[in-house]
């Protein structure tokens, strides 16, 4: 029987603490969704239990670590609490590498997993499942353990048919391996034809969801999620992250104000429990959102807001889905899109160049500074930044972190094709950029952005039009709407580059695109003034 988790009433709390669990029923009433996990624990931790696992579910790591922690006060001997204690330590599957931070008290609790209790034999397939993640992390390559992970879930939903949550937890192993060059998508879509079916008959359940939201976070597949993400929010609508979610792919078919409403519901909700890097992380997606639709207005508040949310902001402190790191990579490329989506190339220059401990996050503002000064005429100011971005870009690779790696190379060939460019080495200019356009689109963005700061191929397209190539731009501009549906930038640059081949139908189609896509505008921005102009309307 599924059960929902609700924190119990006044009048069953007294049971509750009569058997032992007084800490199970201080959580006023949530909503979290509906999920029930059959232990061997005592009865009377079983609804405890349940409401930690949805707490995981939905990626509120902190939380679910505390609530796995008081099942524990109350049945010292559930070695499947520590289980889901060192599950939670390994926290996103989807933020890339793990750390010792992460690691080591993930081991640890699965070690006391494996040496607590009497846990059944499907208990002890999980337990020994979550091992894996961090056996001899100081040795075994991540992926390796992550594959591992994987085999060993497989074995449990195999040996286990009926355990929906073994299936739940698979699909998710099997997504979390996904490689983002595999075009295929080989990985999301088998993990999608278990998770489908079962949301079908669990439609209140969180996990499902949510990962049918992650496995079909991809251009090509993000439409196949909207059903997910239209109900997710109202699921678990306790879980800042069940809020924020959504948004991934709102942002993939360039659904805007749905994205800035669900955001704007998330960065509350994470501000109310101190996870301020969940809300950096929305208050990033949203800004986004906003520029594509040339609110810049609204984005100019949210970037007033950033001084008190950073203030309160500690990238050591994992509390929500988000990892630390990633209130870092917003504050970093909230400014940067800022100047960069507004295609204000001398305030991008301008930008501070952080430095952080994360190498990743610290390219983006250096990225940001080189292309601007490019695009401003000035070369040489912005090689110092594509050095650094080269010397981050060694670093990464020293981490063995082939995925930022990769991102960071990619920038750094992008702002080196528009230092060529400025230079008048226009010819060798375009094949670069045209060859780090490709790179771009075999690889994928992190679940962690909304976007790249500036997509290659979109770059493509300027550097193409600038140089008097419109019908090539047009392609490029018209490739670029396909991954990123609804961009302002290369809706305007479509339009424009139709424009000067001659296609006043093609250009009139992408000028009203673009007049409806910023329908919401609070700001009277020159590029919809020359798209108004162009058809006529006032």
């Amino acid at each position: 029987m599924r059960r929902i988790i609700r924190t119990v009433s006044a009048c069953a709390a007294v049971l509750v603490i009569a058997a032992g669990t007084a800490a199970q029923h201080q959580h006023g009433t949530e909503a979290l969704g509906k999920v029930h996990f059959e232990t061997t624990c005592q009865p009377a931790v079983q609804a405890g239990f349940d409401r930690a696992v949805a707490l995981l579910h939905s990626f509120e790591f902190h939380s679910a670590i505390a609530a796995f922690n008081d099942v524990l006060r109350g049945d010292p001997s559930c070695a499947m609490a520590y289980w889901g204690i060192a599950l939670s330590s390994w926290a996103n599957p989807f933020a890339g590498l793990k750390g010792p931070a992460v690691l080591e008290p993930g081991r640890t609790a699965a070690q006391k997993a494996q040496t607590t209790g009497s846990p059944s034999p499907r208990e002890k397939r999980y337990i020994d499942a979550v091992a894996e993640l961090f056996r001899d992390f100081e040795k075994v390559p991540q992926r390796e353990r992550t594959l591992a992970y994987e085999k060993a879930m497989e074995g449990t939903s195999t040996e286990f048919g009926a355990d929906t949550e073994a299936r739940i937890f698979y699909a998710l192993a099997v997504a979390q391996n996904a490689l983002p060059t595999d075009k295929t998508y080989a990985n999301q879509l088998k993990a999608t034809s278990i998770l489908e079916p079962l949301f079908s008959e669990h439609p209140d359940h969180p996990g499902l969801a949510h990962y049918i939201i992650h496995a079909y976070d991809q251009p090509a597949l993000a439409a196949r999620a909207l059903n997910a993400a239209r109900s997710y929010a109202t699921i678990a609508p306790d879980a800042p992250h069940a809020l924020h979610m959504p948004s991934h792919t709102f942002t993939r078919v360039g659904a805007w104000s749905d994205s800035i409403k669900t955001n704007a519901a998330s960065a509350d909700a994470a501000v109310k429990t101190g996870s301020y890097a969940e809300a950096l992380h929305a208050m990033d997606y949203m800004t986004y959102a906003y520029l594509q639709t040339a609110q810049d207005a609204a984005a100019r508040r949210i970037i007033a807001r950033l001084p008190e949310t950073a203030k309160n902001f500690d990238p050591t402190r994992n509390i929500g889905a988000a990892p630390g790191w990633a209130g870092s990579f917003a504050l970093a490329t909230i400014p940067a899109r800022y100047a960069l989506e507004r295609g204000d190339w001398a305030a991008a220059a301008a930008l501070e160049a952080r430095t952080t401990p994360f190498p990743w996050v610290d390219a983006q503002s250096r990225f940001a500074r080189a292309l601007g000064a490019a695009r401003s005429g000035r070369a040489d100011a912005a090689r110092a930044d594509i050095e650094q971005l080269a010397a981050l870009r060694e670093k990464l690779a020293a981490a063995n972190d082939a995925y930022w790696t990769g991102q960071a190379d990619i920038q750094r060939r992008v702002a080196e094709a528009w230092v060529a460019y400025a230079s008048g080495r226009r010819d060798d200019a375009i094949a670069q950029l045209g060859a780090a356009a490709d790179a771009e689109d075999a690889t994928d963005k992190s679940a962690v952005t909304p976007g790249p700061l500036a997509p290659a191929r979109e770059l493509f397209g300027d550097m193409l039009l600038d140089a008097g190539r419109s019908a090539d731009a047009l392609r490029a501009y018209e490739a670029t709407m396909v991954k990123e549906p609804n961009r302002f930038r290369a809706v305007y640059g479509a339009a424009r580059a139709a424009a000067a081949a001659g296609n006043r139908d093609r250009a009139g189609h992408h000028y009203r695109e673009l007049i409806a896509i910023c329908r919401p505008s609070d700001t009277e921005r020159p590029e919809l003034k020359q798209a108004r102009a162009f058809i006529g309307k006032p």
